[in-house]
Order: structure tokens, then sequence, then C-alpha cells
């Protein structure tokens, strides 16, 4: 009854015998086209106008397309052509105001067409007629077609001069070069850490929810995130120290609602007189819309600082698991002396101002402190907008992604020395390593967003898994917040990573990493998390082309660190890529280097990737339904 009930469903879109047949006819076709092509991100960090230009060039790919089709051309008029497709709203604006804008947007149709069609050489016409813009998809649908008869041309000349007449054209040619720029990239993979440090995550979010094909794994920053939207107050209270120590102001209480008022009259009252200059925000972006006082920031900072290391220390006595009392400094303050004592060791502290710690009771919240977290904490779990990106996340996201043959993960496979998978202490006496470690968070996370919790410190793991020493997000020993904002002594600030970053370099480590789940030599390990220095001429390949980093640094903080913008890894169906980007690509005449770093054996079609599963299965069920029609004849 069941596969009678599935039969009729499945007969009402096929509804009969040839109907059916033919779409077998089409699926099959399908599976000799190229492989569509896979662009690989990390560490977006919200730095939203890097991200978007480069997602909307193809890391220099349309470029290349420009270049190659319009070759005689000069090279500045490419270079043109290519800002168009990038920033058409920009080059619109600049063209509009000169003599001849209607010669020049029927020349551009005609040029943007040709790029079009050259993008879209990978896909059936149906499968192009999806990513065409609705109002625009019966003519662009026509001018990609365009035939060389004589009788034609004339028609098409007439829908490019209807659409210059009507006043059109611009609207038209920035839908086009949008879509030049979504036919480049077939799939999107993002390998962690949207959120903090740069102006706007929220931004990018809101474009990749509109984005065609995308997906995450996510990073240390993203998790915090989730964790604070659940009301965790140790992930509120980093996620704040962050974003303000970065002056992040419109995008926390315009982008996402979070009311800051309750935190900069605590701060503002409690440290008044203290400078907080240890705390002096980072400034990268200006705010355009709720620009905060340096200042006030300082104090505001300090006061969610303080409020971290309690909610901190107060999770670590509850999670002895966890393995995070070395992090815990408040009860090692010598306040008489203004020192602090770490790893044995006396240090001089750059700030000795601490109204709300009691010596007796360094963990413990103020009634004030109390109060300011409740507030946040409500404005976290009642927005709307971050909620909506937090469930993207989650329904888009994973801790780690299998796909045409590539393992994607943000961080590491914690390790030991010895190159053994370590056994991570779960609780209640389990331990777990490699692969079923990763499954059991993603499992867990999963399950923390399917119940609702009024407890303050509502999912503890997420905390664990921004900064835990054997998070796979994270993989260091330790993070020193605290000694950075207390300790002058920069042999203090120094954060061990886990093993796995030295190991990497090894193939035979890779391939263990590989082997543990599922693949073999052919495939490859890509993850972010730490910036590769590139102007200290650090590779981002490793284990001889098994592994590749690809955190170059998008953030600005990073900049001065890696000498570049970050790297794009491009999967195609001949090669794979990576694109090397320079600081400030964003202006005019600026294209990534590109470098083919593994050529494939043969070209790659639909077939040999992990779409052609479910085409197939669809095929199997197109014939059971003309079985079933043959049966009812």
């Amino acid at each position: 009854m069941s596969n009678k009930r599935f039969m009729s469903l499945l007969s009402k879109e096929y509804p009969d015998e040839k109907a059916a047949a033919m779409e077998i006819v089409n699926l099959s076709a399908t599976l000799s086209l190229p492989k569509g092509t896979e662009y690989f991100f990390s560490d977006l960090h919200g730095e939203h106008e890097a991200f978007i230009h480069m997602l909307k060039s193809a890391s220099g790919v349309i470029r290349e397309k420009i270049d190659w089709i319009f070759g005689n051309e000069s090279p500045a008029s490419r270079e043109e052509l290519a800002q168009l497709v990038y920033s058409p709203e920009k080059i619109l604006e600049q063209k509009s105001h000169e003599s001849n804008f209607d010669n020049w947007c029927r020349k551009v149709i005609v040029q943007l067409i040709a790029v079009c069609k050259e993008s879209a050489n990978k896909y059936t016409r149906a499968m192009v007629r999806k990513r065409l813009p609705e109002s625009y998809a019966y003519i662009m649908d026509e001018l990609l077609h365009e035939t060389d008869e004589a009788n034609k041309a004339h028609y098409y000349e007439a829908i490019i001069n209807s659409l210059v007449s009507t006043g059109m054209a611009p609207d038209f040619i920035q839908a086009l070069s949008e879509t030049i720029s979504k036919l480049a990239v077939d799939k999107l993979h993002i390998v962690g850490d949207v959120f903090d440090r740069g102006a706007h995550p929220d931004y990018i979010m809101e474009y990749l929810i509109n984005y065609d094909n995308v997906d995450f794994e996510w990073g240390n920053h993203d998790i915090n995130w989730m964790g604070a939207s659940l009301g965790n107050w140790a992930c509120i209270a980093n996620l704040l120290r962050v974003n303000i120590g970065y002056n992040n102001f419109d995008m926390m209480e315009i982008g996402y609602g979070i009311n800051l008022r309750p935190l900069s009259a605590f701060a503002s009252q409690t440290y008044g007189n203290d400078d907080c200059k240890c705390f002096a925000p980072k400034v990268f972006d200006k705010n355009k819309f709720d620009p905060v006082d340096m200042s006030l920031a300082a104090k505001m900072n300090k006061a969610i600082s303080i409020i971290q290391f309690k909610a901190e220390a107060q999770l670590t006595a509850l999670h002895p698991e966890y393995h995070t009392s070395h992090r815990v400094f408040l009860d090692k303050i010598n306040f008489k002396n203004g020192t602090v004592n770490i790893e044995g060791k006396d240090y001089p502290m750059r700030d000795c101002n601490f109204p709300t710690v009691d010596p007796d009771n360094p963990f413990s919240f103020s009634d004030d402190e109390k109060d300011v977290m409740e507030r946040l904490s409500a404005s976290f779990k009642s927005s709307k907008q971050l909620h909506k990106h937090i469930q993207f996340l989650l329904s888009h996201g994973s801790l780690y992604r299998i796909f045409n043959g590539n393992l994607l993960y943000h961080g590491c496979m914690p390790m030991t020395e010895d190159g053994e998978f370590a056994e991570i202490d779960v609780g209640g006496g389990k331990t777990l390593k490699g692969k079923a470690y990763f499954d059991y968070i993603d499992c867990q996370v999963r399950h923390l967003f399917k119940k609702t919790s009024n407890d303050i410190y509502a999912g503890h793991l997420l905390w664990y898994l921004w900064s835990g020493g054997k998070s796979p997000l994270f993989g260091k020993n330790t993070i020193t917040t605290f000694q950075r904002f207390f300790v002058e002594d920069k042999a203090t600030h120094k954060e061990p990573t886990d093993p796995y970053y030295k190991l990497i370099a090894d193939r035979e480590i890779c391939l263990k990493i590989l082997k543990e789940f599922g693949l073999g030599e052919n495939s490859h390990i890509i993850n972010g998390h730490v910036p590769v220095k590139t102007k200290l001429g650090e590779n981002p390949i490793k284990g001889d082309g098994l592994l590749f980093v690809i955190d170059g640094g998008m953030a600005k903080s990073y900049h001065s660190t890696t000498g570049i913008a970050g790297y794009t890894l491009i999967f195609n169906s001949r090669y794979l890529a990576l694109a090397q980007h320079q600081q400030g690509e964003t202006d005019i005449g600026s294209t990534p280097t590109l470098q083919t770093v593994e050529y494939l054996p043969k070209r790659l079609t639909l077939a040999d990737t992990d779409d052609a599963t479910e085409i197939l299965e669809q095929i199997d069920e197109l014939k059971l339904l003309i079985d079933y029609y043959r049966e009812q004849n």
C-alpha cells in the first residue's frame, strides 16, 4: 500500500509513461555534464565587503573568462567589464552620467550575455533557468540561446533596444551581472567562522540565506554565537567582549537588536574614574548608526570581560571533564601586591581596579552584574534576526562534512604528540576519539536546539567548543584572554596548539585522518582556523597535497600577520586551485593570484560526484513508476 501511495504521488508530476521516460532521458544525460565548480571559504570573520566581492568575482575566475572571451579588447575595457560584474551598482552609477550611456548599455548587455553563456556551459537549459531572476527569466533565456540565423538577429536586437528605450537596461544589467556570479559557483562551502572581528557577519548571513547551494562547517566563533542565542552567559560575555573590542556596535544593536544600554550604564557607573586603557577597542571599521565614545567602549569592554571570567570560572567548577581550571585567575590575584600567579610565578598586573570582585568569593556575580546579564540574555534570546541566522547555520551546517571526496572541518582532529587520536573525556566516565568524537559533538549540538532551558548556563558544551583544549573547533591548550589584558609579559600570552598542527605536515598523518572518515589518498582535508603566515613563507598546502589550510587572514586584524587577505580553494571538473587574495582587492585593478595545486587525471562529470546518487535514485524511482503504469494497463 505504501508503494502504491508513493507511485500515486509521483504520478502527479509525471502523469503518464512517456513523461516518466522523458525525465529518465533528461536525468541520464545530465550525468554526463561536467562537474560544477565548488568554492571553499574559511574564516570570513564579518568582513562582508571582502567576502561578497570574492564571491561575486568567483575569486578571479570571472576575470579569466572575460580575458579569454574578449582578448582583443584593451585591458582597461576588460577590467571595467569585470568590475561591472563585481559591483554593478557602482559602475552603473558612474556611467549613468555619461552622454553615451544608452549605447554603452547596449554594448555591455551583449558582452555580459557572452560571459553568462560561458559561465552556464556546465548546466542544462533547465538548470540555468532555475538560477535566472524571475522578472527577466524569459528575456535572459532568449538571449542566452541566441542563434546566428539572420531572421533572429533582428529579434535579439529588438529585445536589447526595448530594454534601453523603456529605461530597464540598468536593472537588467545588474540582474545579469548577479546571474553570472551565481552561475560561476555551483556549490559554496563555508569552512567556519562567519562571525566576530569584522563589522557585519549579519550582512554575510543575510546574503547567504538568499544564495543557492551553500553549506557551513561550524567554526568556534559560530558556535559561540549559537551558545549566546540560547542565553549562555559565558558565550554572551565572550561574544560581547570580542565585538566591543573591535567596535562592532552597529552590528550588535542595529543588526541584531541587542540592547547594550544596561551594560553601558553599568560600565559607566562602575568604572567612571577608570580609563580602562588596557581595554581600548581596536577600530578597523566605523559605526554609521550607533557610534560609541571610545572611553565608554573601553569601560564596557572591561565590565563584560570581568563578567566573562566569572562565568567561565563557574562553568569550570561545574565541569571538571573540561580541564579548564588552568584558565581561571581571579582567585590567583594578590589584591594587596597587585600581582597574579600564573603557573607558579607572580606577575605584576597592568590594571588592579576590580570593584566588582570580592577577594573572598571572586567568582560570584554582584547584584548589578546579574541584572545586566539577565537583560542581555533576554535580548539575545528574543532577537528574531539572530535566531533566523542561527537556524540557517543549523539547517545548512554541521561539525564536519564529506563531499565529493573531500573532508571539511574548521579546526583540527585532536591528537597526541605521537600521532594518535586523542581520547576525549565527555563526562560520565566515557571517552571518545576520532570520527566518533566528531559525531558525538554534532549530535549534542543539534540536541541543544531541540529543547528550551532557563538555565543561565544552557548549552555548556557550546562554551567548551568555543575555546576548550580538546575542542576540534579550537585546537589550543588554552586561551590567554586574561593574560593579554592584565599581564605585560608576552611569554604569558602564548597559546600552545594541538599536536595536530605540526603533525599534518606528514602525509601519513593526513592519510590516517582521511581513513578514519572512510576516505583514501585521492581525497583531501580542507580546514581553516589558524591563519597561514604567507608573508613569512608558510605554505597553506600540507601533507604532500592532502590537506589545505584556507585561512589566509580575511579579517583586517590579521592582515599584518598573514600579509594577504585570504584564500579560496576552487574545485572544478579539471583541477583544484588556490586563489590568494590581496589586501585592497575590492579596489579597481586588483585581482587574486590563482595557483593550480592539482590537475585531475580525467575531467570529472556529474556522474563522478555525490549528487549523482540522488539522480540515480530518481531514475530508479521513475523506472518503478513506468512499471506501475504498465501493470495498470
